[in-house]
């Protein structure tokens, strides 16, 4: 985090400023796609994408580590204990782990529903029992906690121009587009960490099950019916992209070429898994470093039309709210749940 970015935001307190820097590096070293998109984000935004993102990032990767001497008894544990500290945290607006202090800052500066964390949290937990879903519905409704909401805590940082309600399913479903799309490109390593996001009705509906996954990740040989079903997900997953974007017309035009340049970026993925003939059973696709830069490069040229409009004056947009602080994390009633393809 530069001392620039955090003076814009008008980040003061010494402890706070590194628990946001601490998160600013999580984002840098795991989400470099995501990372290079907030950086053509208004200064004063930046910490609180990156407390947003780094708290994800932290929780994920207690859920995820591969190393064997982690057990799961321990992760399990580790999870328990990070969740107690963020309720207290969101709860008391302090903690002793620096990315549940950036964070529940951020929730309260952006008055970010606390239910969304509770719902994270859920989703977290059952990554450390639930190894693959039967449908779609039932990875969709734990794509709710792992990525909708996710998507729904950006939306009172980026800025709307429409009601945020209005604005809210297309938020949720942007992040499934992206979670659908990591699932694709990291089908071999999530099933090194034992799991299959691909529902197994979409992958029976081309003769494909978790052996012959298995069989094809350990002898590093392609299928055709597994190239079908996984062509089969990128499809279902440009029409959640196509759910998503009409939303970006409704942020602040200032926030648009960061979440544009996600997007464009992102959908560059899926066009590098398809370009690779399918093969993320055996190894990752990656966008090349070129095709990365010039997408940059718009967003700078974006960014910079989008201040030079705002400086001549532009539209009423809600970014942070005059509602009360939001219910406490442990708050009983559920969330309406955003809808995505």
């Amino acid at each position: 985090m530069t001392g620039r970015e955090l003076d814009a935001a008008g980040i003061t307190d010494p402890a706070l400023r590194q628990a946001y820097t601490r998160c600013r590096r999580l984002n840098a070293r795991h989400g470099r796609t995501y990372f290079l998109a907030t950086r053509l984000l208004t200064a004063e935004r930046r910490p609180a994408v990156h407390a947003l993102y780094g708290f994800a990032r932290w929780a994920d990767d207690i859920v995820d580590s591969l190393d064997p001497a982690v057990s799961a008894r321990a992760r399990s544990a580790a999870l328990a204990r990070l969740q107690e500290d963020l309720e207290a945290g969101l709860r008391e607006g302090r903690s002793g782990e620096p990315t549940v202090r950036a964070v529940a800052d951020t929730a309260r500066r952006y008055a970010i529903d606390h239910r969304h964390f509770t719902d994270f949290m859920a989703s977290m937990r059952s990554d450390l029992e639930v190894t693959d879903y039967a449908t779609y519905a039932d990875l969709r409704a734990y794509m709710h906690g792992s990525a909708a909401v996710i998507g729904l805590q950006m939306l009172p940082v980026l800025g709307t121009v429409v009601p945020r309600e209005e604005a809210a399913p297309h938020a949720a479903a942007l992040g499934v587009a992206f979670q659908l799309t990591n699932f694709l490109r990291d089908v071999g390593e999530d099933m090194d960490r034992g799991r299959v996001y691909l529902p197994a009705d979409l992958l029976g509906a081309h003769g494909v099950d978790r052996e012959l996954l298995r069989w094809s990740r350990d002898r590093g040989r392609p299928d055709r019916r597994i190239v079908a079903a996984l062509r089969a997900f990128e499809d279902l997953t440009r029409r959640v992209y196509r759910r998503a974007t009409p939303g970006i017309a409704m942020l602040d035009p200032v926030s648009r070429p960061c979440v544009r340049t996600a997007v464009v970026l992102y959908a560059g993925i899926l066009d590098a898994v398809a370009d690779a003939g399918y093969s993320t059973v055996q190894r990752r696709a990656v966008v090349r470093r070129g095709r990365r830069a010039v997408v940059a490069a718009d967003g700078l040229v974006r960014v910079a039309a989008a201040r030079l409009a705002e400086r001549r004056g532009g539209r009423r947009v809600t970014t942070r709210t005059e509602r009360p602080v939001p219910p406490p994390l442990t708050a009983p009633s559920a969330p309406a749940r955003q809808e995505v393809v």
